[in-house]
């Protein structure tokens, strides 16, 4: 079959490789439908996430029909649609009957990789190294589907075309999570970094949440258009004014209520001598991080208020605020998106009309040229937001 396979930094390629078979009764084999690039797939294709390996599969947003199935699987039929969340899960350990399905204590294989780098393991991620299962990912025409009798989301409407729940896959549901982790109330306001696929879900989430106003800071211009169109946010652009003032500003001096990252590892800032600080020590594996987002909304959080992640980090950083933490009585909340526990709430909001997820989508290509559409998405050229990948 034919597959997206890393070839080193910045580097993919669409290769042949073996088909994927069942290892075990809980597995399904799913043709891909539908898959697309994720902004945490840019951080394996830059080199930064450890132990990714040449040839490795790329990708964990997908979705397709299930053309085999293990014996144990009764909850699903050959000729099903489904869409896969990212985390594998098995569904009965300590954290899965917690909801907490990217921790999962039975899906890494490799769980020893992860413990040295994080301390204990988080799931296995489909296409997203070895450290995290050395899964092979849906960038490809068929997909192993571990816990199938878990994960996959069967979609029953034939009315919902693909590009109105792929992205139950990851995107729609992490945002969601960004700001549910804020514990929004009635008035709050929250502020949003990253104008990207998760921001994007993370504004309309924090709105559909009750939030009273939302703030969106990126650099993009068709992207903050995007968070004030379809998000109804404010935006602010960092390149053109003091987002810490800017953000008292519109606070009368508080703060945001809430403040999500949703950009991770590899942000950006105007603030030219910390950026090439952070670049230089990331280039020299000195920290994998560039947190100048993160950093940020620490910073930025009213006293007493929440910090949600939701932008991906993969090791260690510098220069981070923890005695603003501290002092300030701040809650910091993170976590790979629990898919699992949102997946069918955030599909009845598609069905009701609350949330319609094509929005974002600025590319639809074929497989084949996905060399391109990673260059694309990752400059943003061509306005790229989203590609969609169709094998």
């Amino acid at each position: 079959m034919r597959a997206v396979t890393w070839a080193g930094p910045t580097k993919v390629t669409v290769s042949d490789v073996p088909d994927p078979r069942l290892l075990n009764d809980r597995d399904a084999i799913v043709k891909v439908t539908s898959t697309a690039i994720c902004g945490s797939d840019l951080h394996l294709y830059d080199g930064y996430i450890p132990t990714a390996m040449p040839g490795d599969v790329f990708g964990h947003e997908f979705m397709g029909e299930v053309v085999e199935l293990g014996s144990a699987v009764r909850n699903l039929a050959v000729g099903d649609r489904v869409v896969v969340p990212f985390p594998i899960a098995c569904g009965a350990c300590h954290a899965c009957e917690d909801g907490l399905f990217s921790l999962c204590e039975n899906s890494n294989p490799n769980a020893g990789l992860a413990e040295k780098v994080l301390g204990h393991s988080p799931a296995g991620i489909y296409g997203y190294s070895h450290m995290l299962g050395g899964y092979a990912g849906g960038q490809a025409e068929y997909v192993r589907v571990p816990f199938a009798d878990v994960g996959p989301l069967k979609i029953e409407n034939d009315s919902l075309t693909d590009e109105q729940v792929l992205f139950l896959s990851d995107i729609l549901p992490t945002g969601y999570m960004g700001a549910d982790l804020c514990g929004i109330r009635p008035g709050d306001v929250v502020a949003v970094w990253g104008a990207g696929p998760v921001g994007q879900f993370a504004v309309a989430s924090a709105r559909l949440l009750g939030a009273e106003r939302v703030i969106c800071i990126d650099r993009v211009p068709e992207r903050l258009e995007m968070a004030r169109t379809h998000g109804g946010a404010e935006v602010l652009d960092y390149e053109q004014t003091s987002v810490l003032e800017e953000l008292r500003e519109l606070t009368a001096g508080r703060g945001p209520d809430h403040c999500i990252d949703a950009v991770g590892m590899e942000a950006h800032t105007d603030v030219t001598a910390l950026h090439l600080y952070d670049k230089a020590k990331q280039l020299a594996r000195l920290e994998t991080e560039r947190p100048h987002a993160l950093r940020e909304a620490v910073l930025s959080c009213r006293n007493g208020g929440t910090v949600s992640i939701m932008g991906v980090y993969g090791g260690f950083m510098d220069k981070f605020p923890i005695g603003s933490v501290m002092n300030r009585s701040l809650t910091i909340r993170s976590g790979q998106c629990h898919v699992q526990r949102y997946m069918r709430r955030l599909l009845e909001h598609i069905e009701q009309g609350d949330l319609d997820p094509t929005y974002i989508i600025s590319h639809r290509m074929p497989l084949e040229e996905a060399p391109e559409a990673y260059d694309l998405f990752k400059h943003k050229r061509d306005h790229c937001t989203k590609v969609v990948l169709k094998p």
